[in-house]
Order: C-alpha cells, then sequence, then structure tokens
C-alpha cells in the first residue's frame, strides 16, 4: 500500500449479506492489488444506529450514518455502494449521481423497467459531469468465467450455436423456512427469477458476447405461505407461529434466443435440494464447447471438437496460474479462489476504471437490458409462456 495515492471515499448502504462481502472486498482490493486510488471506508448506514454501529466496528468502516441522505452528503465519500433491498435501489442511486457520487448498485439494478431506465437516465447524464455507475454481477468476475469470455471472443469454440445455464439454490425447498424481504414481492421484484436468474442472464451475455433477444418463460410458486421470521443471519433465519404469504416465484424456467439467433435454455430455482449455490453455463460452438459450475469455480472445462476423435475429450483447466485473469495478484499455482474473491475483483475493476477516468461495466444500460429479459419473462409466462421479444 502507497502512503501517496489519493483516497477515495465509500459510503455503503446496507449491511447484511452483500454488505458483508462488500466491505471485505474493500478492505482488501489495495492490498493485493495495485490501484491508482485508494478505498476509504467512509461510512457505513444502516437504519438501526446500535446494530450499524455494531456491524461498523466488525466490517472496518470508519464512521455511520442512519440516513443515506446524509451519507451522499459528506465531503468524505466519492462512492455510493448500494447493498439494500431493491425496492430502494433507484432512490438511492439517483440521488446519489445528482450529488456527483459514483455508484456501484447490487444486481437486480431495479425491481421494475421503469425505475431501471430511470436510473440509466440518471448515470447517462452523470457521465458527462465524470460521474460513473455500475452494477454489481459479481460473478462475471469469477477467473474461470472471465477466461471462458476470453476463449469465446477468440474463437476457441467457433461460432456460438447454443447455451444452457443453471443457478441452482436449496437455501427454500424446506417449506417451513421463514419469510424474508427476498420472498415479497414490493421489496424484491421478482424470487428467484431476479435474485439469481438475474445473474445467469448476465453471465450468458457476458460469455457470449451477445445480448438476450427474447423468451418464453415459466414461473412457478411451489410454497405460498410461510412462517414469519422472528430472527435472520444472512440466508436463513429462525420462524414464529405467526404465517404470512410468498408473493414472489419460487423457480423460473425460459428459453431464449440471442441476438444472433442461436437458442438458449435457462433455469433458476431455489428449491434444487443438494444444490447450495450451483451456477453452470455451458455453450457449445461450431468447433468445440465450454462448461464452467460455481461449486467447483477454480475449473473450466474445455472441449476441442477440432482434435482426433479418438483423443478427444473434455479438457479441465484450473483457472489458477498466474497468466489467467486476477490471479496473480492472489496466491502460487493451484491455491484455489473463493466466493469472496469475486467482490474484491468488482472493487478493483470499479475503481481502476474511476482512476482511467472510464466507465466501468456492466452499465446501467446492461443492468437496463437485464431488467428487461426479467420483465419479458414475467409477462411471457402470464400469457401461457409466449415468446417475448425484448425491446430497447
Amino acid at each position: 500500500m502507497s502512503e501517496d495515492k489519493p483516497r477515495i471515499g465509500v459510503a455503503m448502504i446496507g449491511y447484511a449479506f452483500m454488505g458483508r462481502a462488500h466491505s471485505q472486498a474493500w478492505r482488501n482490493a489495495h492490498r493485493f492489488f495495485d490501484l491508482p486510488l485508494e478505498p476509504h471506508m467512509a461510512v457505513l448506514v444502516g437504519r438501526d444506529e446500535q446494530r450499524a454501529t455494531s456491524a461498523a466496528r466488525q466490517l472496518g468502516w470508519d464512521a455511520v450514518e442512519t440516513d443515506w441522505r446524509r451519507a451522499i452528503e459528506r465531503d468524505d465519500v466519492d462512492i455510493v455502494d448500494i447493498c439494500t433491498p431493491g425496492d430502494t435501489h433507484a432512490e438511492i442511486a439517483v440521488a446519489a449521481l445528482e450529488a456527483g457520487k459514483h455508484v456501484l448498485v447490487e444486481k437486480p439494478m431495479a425491481n421494475t423497467v421503469a425505475e431501471a431506465e430511470t436510473m440509466a437516465a440518471a448515470a447517462s447524464a452523470a457521465r458527462g459531469r465524470g460521474v460513473r455507475s455500475m452494477v454489481g454481477f459479481t460473478y462475471r468476475r469469477v477467473p474461470a468465467v472471465r477466461l471462458a469470455q476470453q476463449m469465446v471472443a477468440e474463437g476457441r469454440i467457433g461460432e456460438v450455436r447454443q447455451v444452457r445455464a443453471q443457478y441452482l439454490q436449496d437455501w427454500l425447498a424446506d417449506a417451513d423456512a421463514p419469510l424474508s424481504w427476498r420472498l415479497d414481492k414490493e421489496k424484491a421484484g421478482s424470487g428467484a427469477l431476479g435474485d439469481i436468474g438475474a445473474h445467469i442472464i448476465d453471465l450468458t451475455q457476458f460469455v457470449t458476447g451477445q445480448r438476450i433477444a427474447g423468451v418464453a418463460g415459466m414461473l412457478d410458486t411451489f410454497v405460498t405461505e410461510r412462517p414469519v421470521a422472528e430472527s435472520f443471519s444472512g440466508l436463513h433465519g429462525t420462524g414464529g407461529t405467526e404465517r404470512g404469504p410468498v408473493t414472489v416465484d419460487d423457480a423460473a424456467m425460459f428459453l431464449g434466443r440471442l441476438s444472433s439467433g442461436a437458442p438458449a435454455v435457462f433455469e433458476a430455482t431455489r428449491f434444487a435440494w443438494g444444490r447450495k449455490n450451483a451456477i453452470r453455463i455451458e455453450v457449445n460452438g461450431s468447433t468445440g464447447s465450454l462448461a464452467f459450475d460455481f461449486e467447483d469455480m477454480n475449473v473450466l472445462h474445455y472441449y476441442d471438437a477440432t482434435e482426433p476423435a479418438g483423443t478427444a475429450g473434455f479438457r479441465r483447466i484450473i483457472v489458477t496460474e498466474p497468466e489467467h485473469p486476477y490471479i496473480e495478484a492472489w496466491w502460487p499455482a493451484g491455491h484455489g479462489l473463493g466466493y469472496e474473491h469475486g467482490f474484491v475483483h468488482q472493487a478493483v475493476d470499479l475503481v481502476r476504471a474511476l482512476g482511467a477516468g472510464e466507465d466501468p461495466t456492466p452499465s446501467f444500460e446492461d443492468g437496463l437490458h437485464v431488467q428487461r429479459v426479467l420483465d419479458a419473462i414475467e409477462r411471457s409466462s402470464a400469457e401461457h409462456s409466449t415468446y417475448t421479444e425484448i425491446g430497447d
């Protein structure tokens, strides 16, 4: 860490599951990577002052505010990092951009297309003043995913012919798992579709370099009411005797077509017993295939169809070599990375873009397109899975 590098102050809004992951990233980004600016964890924002103060002390933040409006007014804040439920994203992001603060917002960017359009318009206006914005689709910063994207761009599998992507979890498979804000449409916007389906939409577009042009979707809710939570930590909690309604989808299945016309198949569920965080994507091309599973996140599988059939087979690439994306800053070859490292890479890429005066990615425009895909899936499901084109 260099003492003469200018600092860039961060305000983080929210401090639960995502707030903890983001805090770890802001603490470590400049300690492992050479950055043009040194992140300063200026202020954590939470409505409960006592809990927020305890979280700030544990996670390494210098100060606490109980109102996000005061945080974006502070002179020591340059970046506003939004880790709150989706129903608050638009108001906070627009206000921060108008106040001249750079913005990082967790996915999905908003709860509705209208909110996302407002945010994208604010980001476009702010860009002219040198104010930048980014959406936190963190999984695209897993080294093996970044390598897959590079290999597709280099033509290593030829023309993309089809994609299949899944995000499978099981933390709601127990019908007595308690309610949380993620099961409330007013707060979350949607269920598995937006919470985890948004990730595989972004991953597919990122890895292939194409946008999803149309979808046919089917949404299901398996458990329509659950115990009201008495306590919660991360994704898990303890329920009481009172019960309340589930107002979002439990599982989302949809077909899609990429901008080239290539077909894609998607599934997102939080009811797949035994699957803890299985983010899977396989891309089949005219001369090969690539396959990734986050539950084996340091590995990328590659099949080269140009090799002789007698010896051809999937190659297991262990993505821990110094020449692989992001790896040089970490451990010796073979010493794998974990879930938290993607958040560090996100902070690194954002700070480097800000230092260079460039727009980070994924942009709010990228987030808006994902929101339009999510909306089209919901509309398709409501119309008996009618194929629905994605508007711009």
